[in-house]
C-alpha cells in the first residue's frame, strides 16, 4: 500500500490545489468574497431566536448582500457569480439563502430577462427599498405549473389588466409575501386572456404592500404555518380583480403587447410561452444545487474535525479519537467523495447553462433539472450522516448540521419537485434525448477494477442496462392507455435517470483529477473516483455480472477493492474536507469545535 502519511507543508499545498479543482480558477472572484463577508460577526448564529425573530434577521441580513454589490443588475444575470452566493449563504443563515435566491434570481432576474417592452426603474428593487417576491405556485396544482387558473385578462377599455383568483385553489402557496421584511413587489403568474381566448401565461409585475408594509387593495395575504425548514414568511396570496397598468406584463419575443393592444408572440405554443416566461426557474435550480453543497460541504466538515478531536475508547483500552474507527470513518469517506463528484458535477453543470446557445437551452435545462435532483437527494444522506456521526452533538442548531438539514428538504422542493422534473427528464432522455454509451468490446477478465476507465464503462453499462429495460416496457405497453403504459415505464426510466448522474458525476471527478497539477491532489481524487464507483458498480454488480460486464470474481473482489480505497484515503480525511474552504471562523464558532462545548455559555449568547 501506498505510504499516504504527509508533511504539514505537504498537507497544506494537497488542500490548496483540492479547492482549486473544486472552486477553479474562480476561487478568488466567484466565491472569496462570499467566503469573506458570511465569516464576519452580523451573520453569526444567535441561539434563542423565534422562527419569526429568524425570518426577520434573515431580511435585515439581506442588505447586507445587497450593500455587497457593485451592480446587483450585473449580478443577476451572471449565473456563475449567483450560484456561487448560494453555495456560501446556507451554513450561516438558510432562510436567507432562501430569500435571497427569490429577490435576485427569481424576481429581479425575471424582470431582466423580460427585455421588450417599456423600460424599468429598478431602483427601488436594486436598492432594496422593495423586496421582491415570486407568485407562481398554485395551492390546488403544486407542480402542474401549466394548469394554473389565477387571470389576468386585458381590458381594452381602459388598458389595463384585472388580476385575479377565480378559486381557493388558485390561490399563490407559499411565497414570502408578508409584511416581515418591508415592502413587497412580486412578479406574479397568470393566464394572459385578450378578448376572451387565453394566450398562455404571463408573468405580471405587481405590488403588493404599500410603503408601510400594508397589503395593496384587492391583496389579501395570509400567513402559513410554520415549516420544519428554513423559517421564512410562507403565505397564501390571493387577488380580487386588482388593477394593474399596461406596462405591468413583462414582455419579450415570447410575449409581446403593443401600446395599442396588439398582442403578438415568435412561439405559437401556450406551453413553450409559459417556460419562457419563468425560464429563470433553470438558474434557480442551480442556485439550489449549490445552496445543497455548500451546507453538504460545512457538514462534512464539522463532522471530520469532530470525529478526530472527540476521543473514545479504545479496543483494548484507552482513548482513541473516533474517527480512528473504521465504522465510524467509512460512511464519512464515501460521504466525501460523494461531495467532490457531486460540487464537480454541478460546476459542469453550471458552465453548460451559462454557455448554452438558443438550440442548447433545452439541453441545458434538462441537465439542470437531473443534476439538482441528484445533488439535493445526496445532500440530504450526506447531511444525515454527518449529523449522526457527530452524536447529540450533531442535533444542536448551533452547531451547523441540524438546521441546515431540515433547510435542505425545502431544496428539494423548490424550483421544481425532484420526483417530478426526474419524471419529465426521465420521459425526454426515452424519446430521444439520450443515446446510451457504445460497449467497450474488451472482455471484464482483460479488464481491473483499479482501472478508472473500466469502472467509467461500468457506470455506462448500468446506464444502458436501465435504458434496455425502460425502452422494453415502454413498447411492450398496451396501447389505448397511455398512462398505464407509463407507470409500467417510470420506474426503469427513474433508475436511468439516476445512473446517468452518477456517470456524469464520477466523470466530473474523473476529469477533475485528470486536470490536477498537483501529484498528491491528483492521487486523492483518483481514489475519490475510484471509491464512488466502486460503490456504484457494487450496488448493481447483479445486474452487471448478468449481463456480462463483471466476472465473479470481479464482483467478489469489489469489497476489498473499497475497503483498500477507504484504507489509503482515512489518513487524508482532513486534508480532503480542507478542500472544500470551509469557513474557518464558522467552524469555530460551533459549539462542538470549542472546548468548553455546549457548556460555555451558549445561552447567554
Amino acid at each position: 500500500m501506498i505510504n499516504t502519511s504527509l508533511s504539514s507543508d505537504q498537507a497544506a499545498s494537497t488542500a490548496t490545489a483540492l479547492k482549486r479543482a473544486l472552486f477553479g480558477e474562480e476561487l478568488e472572484e466567484l466565491h472569496e468574497p462570499w467566503r469573506k463577508l458570511f465569516s464576519t460577526e452580523p451573520f453569526r448564529f444567535r441561539e434563542g431566536l423565534s422562527p419569526d425573530e429568524r425570518a426577520a434577521l434573515s431580511y435585515e441580513r439581506l442588505h447586507l448582500i445587497n450593500d455587497a454589490l457593485d451592480s446587483p443588475e450585473d449580478f443577476v444575470v451572471d449565473v456563475e457569480r449567483l450560484a456561487a452566493l448560494h453555495e456560501w449563504v446556507g451554513p450561516v443563515d438558510a432562510g436567507l439563502g432562501t430569500v435571497a435566491s427569490i429577490h435576485y434570481n427569481l424576481f429581479l432576474g425575471s424582470l431582466l430577462d423580460h427585455t421588450s417592452g417599456p423600460n424599468r426603474d429598478l431602483r427601488e428593487f436594486a436598492e432594496l427599498r422593495r423586496t421582491g417576491t415570486f407568485l407562481c405556485t398554485e395551492a390546488g396544482h403544486g407542480n402542474s405549473a401549466a394548469q394554473l387558473e389565477t387571470t389576468a385578462t386585458y381590458e381594452r377599455s381602459t388598458g389595463e389588466f384585472v388580476l385575479n383568483t377565480p378559486s381557493a385553489a388558485a390561490r399563490k402557496f407559499m411565497p414570502n409575501t408578508s409584511s416581515t421584511g418591508g415592502p413587497k413587489t412580486a412578479v406574479v403568474a397568470a393566464r394572459l386572456i385578450m378578448d376572451g381566448k387565453d394566450q398562455g401565461v404571463f408573468l405580471f409585475l405587481t405590488q403588493l404592500s404599500d410603503d408601510a408594509g400594508l397589503p395593496m387593495p384587492g391583496v389579501e395575504i395570509r400567513r402559513l404555518p410554520q415549516t420544519a425548514t428554513a423559517p421564512v414568511d410562507h403565505c397564501v396570496t390571493s387577488f380580487d380583480h386588482v388593477r394593474l397598468p399596461q406596462d405591468a406584463l413583462l414582455q419579450s419575443d415570447h410575449g409581446y403587447l403593443t401600446p395599442e393592444g396588439v398582442f403578438t408572440s415568435s412561439i405559437g405554443s401556450p406551453r413553450k410561452r409559459f417556460l419562457r416566461s419563468i425560464g429563470r426557474v433553470t438558474t434557480g435550480k442551480l442556485c439550489m444545487s449549490g445552496y445543497s453543497l455548500g451546507v453538504t460541504r460545512h457538514a462534512l466538515a464539522v463532522a471530520v474535525r469532530h470525529a478526530h478531536t472527540r476521543q473514545t475508547s479504545g479496543v483494548t483500552g484507552g482513548s482513541i479519537p473516533l474517527f480512528a474507527h473504521r465504522s465510524h470513518h467509512t460512511p464519512l469517506l464515501d460521504a466525501i467523495a460523494t461531495t467532490y463528484a457531486a460540487t464537480l458535477l454541478h460546476r459542469a453543470a453550471v458552465r453548460q447553462w451559462a454557455q448554452a446557445t438558443e438550440s442548447e437551452r433545452e439541453n441545458g435545462e434538462r441537465f439542470a433539472a437531473i443534476a439538482k435532483g441528484w445533488i439535493t437527494w445526496q445532500a440530504r444522506a450526506v447531511m444525515t450522516e454527518c449529523r449522526e456521526r457527530c452524536g447529540a452533538q450533531g442535533l444542536f442548531l448551533a452547531n451547523g448540521i441540524a438546521g441546515q438539514l431540515a433547510a435542505n428538504e425545502g431544496t428539494i422542493t423548490a424550483e421544481g419537485d425532484n420526483l417530478v422534473i426526474w419524471v419529465k427528464a426521465a420521459g425526454e432522455m426515452l424519446l430521444g434525448h439520450f443515446t446510451p454509451k457504445v460497449p467497450h468490446d474488451a472482455p471484464p477478465e482483460d479488464r481491473d477494477l483499479d482501472d478508472p476507465v473500466f469502472l467509467q464503462d461500468l457506470l455506462a453499462d448500468i446506464e444502458r442496462v436501465w435504458h434496455q429495460r425502460a425502452r422494453t416496457r415502454l413498447r411492450s405497453g398496451k396501447a389505448g392507455n397511455p398512462l398505464n403504459r407509463w407507470n409500467t415505464t417510470v420506474t426503469p426510466a427513474l433508475e436511468l435517470v439516476d445512473a446517468y448522474a452518477h456517470r456524469q458525476a464520477a466523470q466530473a471527478l474523473l476529469d477533475a483529477a485528470g486536470e490536477a497539477p498537483h501529484p498528491e491532489a491528483q492521487r486523492q481524487l483518483r481514489l475519490l473516483h475510484r471509491l464512488f464507483a466502486l460503490r456504484r458498480v457494487a450496488s448493481h454488480s447483479g445486474d452487471l455480472l448478468a449481463e456480462g460486464h463483471l466476472t465473479s470474481a470481479q464482483v467478489r473482489q469489489l469489497p476489498d477493492a473499497a475497503e483498500s480505497v477507504v484504507e489509503e484515503l482515512a489518513p487524508q480525511a482532513v486534508t480532503l474536507t480542507n478542500g472544500f474552504a470551509a469557513m474557518g471562523e464558522v467552524l469555530l464558532d460551533h459549539p462542538i469545535n470549542r472546548p468548553e462545548g455546549l457548556e460555555g455559555g451558549l445561552l447567554s449568547m
